[in-house]
């Protein structure tokens, strides 16, 4: 066997060891769909992201929270639309990635106070609407 041959059955272990592990990597994210269990409103959250102060009626200057909140390990996009008599505010979305039940936040806040009125959030998943909440500005 020649030095070149030598090296190379040295380092084919290593290789098929290097790609045996990033197989195993890859499979051990999150696969499922994400499943929505509620919609939370509020004016605080928690250290986990889901809401700690539960309201559904605000100030003008208040910033509004939204938690959305998935039952299982599952990857995907989530977002909100908040919208004010019937006109989009706002948008968000995040692609998440979660091992186990979690919370996804949003706020919407508006540094000259937000008019009075009746405002809600819809949530998606995947583009798909889940749910929404109505709240209120007074």
């Amino acid at each position: 066997m020649n030095p070149l041959q030598s090296i190379a059955m040295m380092r084919l272990p290593t290789c098929l060891l290097s790609l045996l592990l990033l197989v195993v990597l890859a499979g051990c994210g999150p696969s499922e769909p994400l499943r929505l269990e509620t919609i939370q409103l509020g004016r605080s959250l928690n250290p986990d992201s889901s809401v700690a102060e539960h309201a559904t009626t605000f100030g003008k200057s208040d910033t509004v929270y939204a938690a959305v909140l998935t039952t299982a390990p599952g990857r995907g996009t989530i977002g909100v639309r908040w919208t004010y008599g019937g006109q989009v505010i706002d948008e968000p979305q995040r692609e998440v990635a979660y091992r186990e039940a979690a919370a996804t936040s949003f706020h919407l806040v508006n540094s000259g106070g937000f008019p009075p009125g009746n405002y809600s959030v819809e949530a998606f998943i995947d583009g798909e609407s889940v749910g929404s909440r109505n709240f209120r500005v007074e």
